[in-house]
């Protein structure tokens, strides 16, 4: 029996060496983040993902986006193993926590080298996944359909303090603005007011656009500005110089105030982060969920702004 014993050993060695040559020939190959299979027609077919977890924080103007698209990527089979967390807080936090490593995602409406230092600036590579347009918004009670910019700096440094200085109602002017952190704030004030403003005294300052938007409405003489992705029946939005913030003028370059919407990383993203910004980008993404949302594709902008502000023809 024991003379029998290297023989039998062999044999099973060689049982072995066969069957994993078997396996390695059956359609399937891990490669570095990304395991592969071959799907009906033959071409290779994502199947899974490294795990990972993300965190996307900052402007709440972007939030309702990242939010819908981060749900259905990780309800898509082939990212199961990598979770996505989304907080707001400002533009400003976002850019913040993801230049200090404590984000792996900053979401601001804003450059970064409009918020942070330069040389923390040139550390964040830029992903711009869409594009926001702002309106300035009222409570339907002060019977405004629109306002000129002159206007509309006029109420936001407090020079104006009622509605029928403006052709509406007979009524307290109430600011509802956004912090300094704000993203939102930083793209009107720039695009719409064409300055910075100081809060005039009595107005009220709120971290999130969704506690804007109630504010608004349930505050008679309210007044203050909300991406078109926010906006609905219960306030009224505002024309500005005569021209609607609809997508079709901010498109063709005749309604100025918006901005891209940027998914800063520090440095290039890993594999799982990659994964999720890609996502952002592809064409159901962009063709159903940034534009159901209120958004605009970067592809469909007839104009395009540089850091600056400047705006030229594409």
């Amino acid at each position: 029996m024991f003379k029998k014993l290297p023989i039998m050993l062999f044999t099973l060695t060689m049982i072995l060496v066969l069957a994993a040559c078997g396996s390695g020939n059956s359609g399937s190959t891990t490669t570095g983040s990304t395991t592969t299979g071959t799907d009906a027609s033959g071409e290779a077919a994502a199947t899974s993902t490294d795990s990972g977890s993300i965190l996307a924080v900052g402007s709440t103007a972007l939030q309702p986006l990242v939010d819908q698209v981060a749900q259905k990527f990780m309800a898509d089979s082939k990212y199961a193993n990598i979770s996505v967390q989304v907080q707001g807080g400002g533009s400003g936090t976002g850019l913040t926590q993801v230049s200090e490593g404590q984000a792996t995602i900053g979401n601001s409406d804003v450059f970064a080298a409009e918020k942070l230092d330069a040389d923390k600036a040139a550390e964040l590579v830029d992903h711009q996944v869409a594009v926001v347009a702002m309106a300035a918004v009222a409570n339907k009670d002060a019977n405004v359909k629109g306002l000129t910019k002159q206007q509309l700096v006029d109420i936001f440094t407090g020079k104006v303090t009622n509605w029928k200085d403006v052709g509406g109602a007979d009524q307290k002017i109430v600011i509802i603005n956004r912090p300094s952190s704000s993203g939102t704030r930083a793209t009107f004030e720039k695009y719409a007011l064409g300055q910075k403003t100081e809060d005039p005294a009595g107005s009220i300052q709120q971290d999130s656009s969704g506690t804007v938007k109630k504010l608004i409405a349930e505050t008679p003489g309210a007044i203050g500005y909300l991406a078109l992705s926010y906006l609905d029946d219960s306030v009224a939005e505002l024309s500005y110089d005569g021209v609607e913030p609809t997508v079709e003028n901010v498109e063709a370059g005749k309604y100025p105030v918006w901005a891209y919407e940027h998914m800063y990383t520090k440095g290039e993203p890993d594999a799982s982060t990659k994964a999720f910004l890609d996502y952002m980008l592809s064409d159901d993404v962009q063709k159903s969920d940034v534009t159901q949302l209120g958004y605009i594709p970067i592809s469909g902008m007839q104009v395009q702004r540089d850091a600056e502000g400047k705006v030229t023809q594409k």
